[in-house]
């Protein structure tokens, strides 16, 4: 095991560490962010990296937090998956290169038609009231009418 390893290990929980490390999955309807509806900014749990806003966040009814796209398109990298028999596209984040979950086709078409099904496990939520302290100010303006 690294050193980088041994302090994700302390830094995350098991559950977090398994599903940006290993690629893991949490069930479904049982992340905290799955039915979760307040407006701010989900970060990368491991780096921080600002990843999506909740307002492209939408109940899908699957299980995961959905998101129409990321917050920038640079924020997340696709990957190909042909784990459990499937051809998926497995998304990751730019920065830390952590498992997040997948993106599937079957999203809203006024929005693009994509639908980024993300573990909540992989997320920390940063409020929008709260994001100049958290250092995110330049998210801002997306929450200001």
């Amino acid at each position: 095991m690294t050193e980088n390893d041994n302090k994700l290990r302390e830094q995350l929980s098991q559950t977090a560490y398994e599903v940006t490390q290993n690629a893991a999955s949490e069930a479904p309807f049982s992340g905290e962010y799955d039915q979760f509806d307040q407006p701010g900014i989900y970060v990368d749990v491991v780096s921080g990296e600002p990843l999506f806003s909740s307002l492209d966040k939408y109940d899908a009814g699957c299980g995961w937090p959905s998101f129409t796209k990321p917050i920038e398109k640079k924020a997340v990298k696709r990957h190909l998956d042909t784990s459990h028999g499937m051809f998926r596209t497995e998304v990751h984040s730019t920065d830390a290169t952590s498992h997040l979950g997948h993106v599937f086709t079957d999203g809203p078409q006024a929005a693009g038609g994509l639908r980024y099904c993300i573990n909540s496990a992989a997320l920390k939520f940063i409020p929008a009231n709260q994001l100049k302290q958290a250092g995110y100010e330049q998210y801002q303006p997306l929450f200001e009418s």
